[in-house]
C-alpha cells in the first residue's frame, strides 16, 4: 500500500471524514513522517442495528506506525476525539498533540479504558511551533461551538498546507476571538494546499454569532413560567454556559442530567469556561426545596437517543425528575440528519404531558451551527489564496459544492480535488496528481468489542427487526431415515402462533414431507446439507405464503 507514495512525496488522505460527517481522520505523509490529524467517531444511523459507534479502519497506521510523529487533535468534539482510545488499542501513537479544554476531555476519555497503556499527551498555545524533519507545525486559533478550536499550520518543503478543523467565522464569540490576521499572513506569504470544512457549504450566506443565540436564550427564559428543561449537545460548552447563565440572571438554581452533561460542566468549570456563581448547581433531590420556576434542568437527549435523559423523563422511566404539566422543555440544538423520528418520537410524549415545547425558530433562536457558511467559507479562501483545494468534513455533495465555491473564489477548477476516504493526494516538483488508494474502510464498535460486528451480522440483525425468526426444531433419526415426532416451531416476531394455526400446520406438513424425500434420496443422510436444503425450501415456502423474509433457523435434535 505504502508504495502509493513516495518518499519524497508530499501526501494528504484521509482514513475518515469524506463522504460523510464523522469519523475524521486526516494524513499529512513526508519522508517517512505521518502526521495524524484527529481520531473522531461516526454515529451510527439506524440501519446499523445494535452498533454503538463506527471508527475508521486504522489497517494502514497499523502498517505503517513506525513513520507516525504524533496524533494532532483540532478541538475535542466526540467526531474528532472519540476514536482516541480503540486507536490507542490497535496502533502505537508516540504523542498526543492538543490544546486547553481538549486535553482534559481526552484524558478524562482515557480513564474511562483501563487497558490503555499512558501516552503523553502534550499541550501546545496558540503561538507554538513544532520542528520535525523538514516539517513545522504551528496553530491558529478558530471559532467553533466548543472553546480551543484551532487550524493546523503545516510548512513543507513544498509549500504551506493548511488544515481548517472545524470552524465558522464570528465576529463576536463567546470565547476569545480568532486569530484572522495570522490567516491573512500566512495568505499573503502563500498557500500550496488547503484542507477546509465543509459541513454547511450548501447554506448560503453566514452562520450567525453564538454570542446572539445566548442572548435570546436570556430573552427567552424571561418569559418561562414553570420549570425550564433544557436538552442540548454536552460538548457545546458555550451554549451549556450560555444556559447556566440565563438561569443565575433569572434566579434558577441549575440540575443537570446525563453522565456526558456532568462531565462537561465539571471540566468547564476546571478550565475557567463554565463559571456559576457558587450554589447555582444543586443535586438532584434537593429540587424538591424549590418552586418550578426556580428550576432548571440541565440534559441530554437533545438528538432523541433512547437512553439519553430527556427521552427517559419523556417516557416516565426517569427515576428522579417526573414531568409537571406547564413545563417548559427548550431543545437547544437541531436534529442531526437521521435523528428527526427520534426527536419528534420525544416531543409527541413531551406535548402529551401538557409540556411547552421549543424547537429552533425565527421567534426563539436557540441553535446556531458550529460550522462556516457559503460566505465564510469564501472569506476564508480570500484570506489564504490556495493554489490547490481539498474540501473535507462532509457528505459528497457538501464537498462539490465546496469545491464549486473555491473555484469561484480564483481557484483553478484543474486544482480542486474531490476525494473519497483513501484516496492519496499528492504534491512533489513534478506537480500534484491523485496517486492512489490506500486501504480505508469503517469497523464497527457493539459494547466494548472492537470489529467483532460484520456486515453480515448487521444485516441479519435488520431482517430480525423487520420480518422477525422462524425457527423449525425437528426430531430425527438419520439412521432410521425416520422423523418420530412432529416438527415443532419457534416464531419471534413473524408470526403470532395462536392465529396462524392452519398457516404453521401447512409449513410444518410441507417440510416433514420435504425432509422425508432428501432423506430417501441418499444412502446416508448428512445433517448439514439437510439443514441448508430444509432452510432454503422453508425460505421458498414462507415467501410464497407470507411474503415475508424471516430468518430462517433449521434444528436438528438427533435421536440414534
Amino acid at each position: 500500500m505504502d508504495k502509493v507514495i513516495n518518499r519524497k512525496d508530499l501526501a494528504f488522505f484521509a482514513l475518515g471524514g469524506l463522504g460523510e460527517v464523522g469519523k475524521n481522520m486526516y494524513c499529512l505523509q513526508y519522508d517517512n513522517q505521518i502526521f495524524v490529524i484527529d481520531s473522531g467517531v461516526l454515529f451510527p444511523d439506524e440501519h446499523l442495528l445494535g452498533v454503538d459507534y463506527v471508527i475508521p479502519d486504522f489497517e494502514y497506521l497499523k502498517q505503517n506506525q513506525e513513520k507516525i510523529v504524533g496524533l494532532f487533535i483540532t478541538h475535542a468534539h466526540e467526531d474528532h476525539i472519540g476514536g482516541i482510545p480503540y486507536l490507542l488499542k490497535q496502533v502505537k501513537i508516540p504523542k498526543i498533540y492538543a490544546a486547553g479544554i481538549s486535553v482534559d476531555l481526552i484524558q478524562s476519555k482515557l480513564m474511562e479504558f483501563k487497558d490503555i497503556d499512558p501516552i503523553q499527551i502534550i499541550e501546545f498555545k496558540s503561538y507554538y511551533t513544532y520542528k520535525f524533519k523538514e516539517i513545522e507545525v504551528s496553530f491558529i486559533r478558530l471559532n467553533h461551538s466548543i472553546p480551543d478550536s484551532f487550524a493546523f499550520v503545516f510548512k513543507t518543503p513544498y509549500g504551506t498546507v493548511v488544515h481548517t478543523g472545524d470552524f465558522k467565522i464570528d465576529l463576536t464569540p463567546v470565547g476569545p476571538q480568532a486569530e484572522y490576521e495570522k490567516l491573512a499572513k500566512i495568505g499573503s506569504e502563500g498557500v500550496l494546499l488547503l484542507t477546509a470544512d465543509s459541513t454547511n457549504a450548501l447554506v448560503p450566506g453566514f452562520t450567525e454569532s453564538e454570542r446572539k443565540i445566548g442572548d435570546s436564550i436570556k430573552e427567552l427564559f424571561s418569559h418561562i413560567k414553570g420549570r425550564a428543561i433544557v436538552a442540548t449537545f454536552a460538548s457545546n460548552i458555550y451554549r451549556v454556559s450560555q444556559i447556566i447563565e440565563a438561569s443565575v440572571i433569572n434566579k434558577r438554581k441549575v440540575v443537570v442530567f446525563g453522565r456526558s452533561m456532568a462531565k462537561t460542566i465539571e471540566i468547564g468549570q476546571q478550565v475557567g469556561y463554565i463559571k456559576p456563581p457558587k450554589g447555582t448547581i444543586i443535586e438532584p433531590e434537593d429540587v424538591v426545596n424549590y418552586k418550578p420556576e426556580e428550576i432548571t434542568l440541565l440534559c441530554t437527549g437533545s438528538q432523541g437517543e433512547p437512553l439519553a435523559a430527556l427521552s427517559r423523563i419523556a417516557g416516565g422511566t426517569h427515576r428522579q425528575i417526573k414531568l409537571i404539566p406547564g413545563d417548559t422543555i427548550i431543545f437547544s440544538s437541531s436534529p442531526i440528519p437521521g435523528n428527526q423520528e427520534g426527536v419528534n418520537k420525544t416531543i409527541n410524549l413531551l406535548i402529551k404531558n401538557g409540556c411547552n415545547v421549543i424547537t429552533h425558530s425565527p421567534l426563539t433562536d436557540t441553535h446556531t451551527s458550529g460550522h462556516a457558511s457559503q460566505g465564510e467559507l469564501k472569506l476564508i479562501q480570500a484570506l489564504l489564496k490556495p493554489k490547490y483545494f481539498l474540501p473535507v468534513h462532509g457528505e459528497y455533495r457538501m464537498q462539490r459544492v465546496h469545491a464549486d465555491l473555491a473555484i469561484s473564489c480564483g481557484v483553478k477548477p484543474e486544482n480542486a480535488f474531490v476525494l473519497e476516504n483513501g484516496d492519496v493526494f499528492c504534491i512533489n516538483e513534478r506537480g500534484a496528481r491523485i496517486a492512489g488508494h490506500v486501504h480505508s474502510g469503517e469497523v464497527y464498535i457493539d459494547g466494548n468489542q472492537i470489529g467483532d460486528v460484520s456486515g453480515s451480522i448487521i444485516r441479519e440483525r435488520k431482517v430480525l427487526s423487520e420480518d422477525g425468526l422462524f425457527s423449525l426444531i425437528i426430531t430425527i433419526s438419520p439412521d432410521k431415515k425416520i422423523l418420530p415426532i412432529e416438527p415443532q416451531v419457534v416464531s419471534r416476531g413473524f408470526i403470532y402462533m395462536k392465529d396462524s394455526e392452519a398457516l404453521t400446520k401447512k409449513i410444518v406438513d410441507l417440510a416433514s414431507k420435504f425432509i422425508n424425500n432428501e432423506m430417501n434420496k441418499v444412502k446416508v443422510v448428512n445433517l448439514n446439507i439437510l439443514k441448508y436444503n430444509v432452510q432454503e425450501y422453508l425460505a421458498k415456502v414462507i415467501y410464497d405464503e407470507t411474503d415475508r423474509k424471516p430468518m430462517i433457523l433449521a434444528v436438528f435434535m438427533v435421536l440414534k
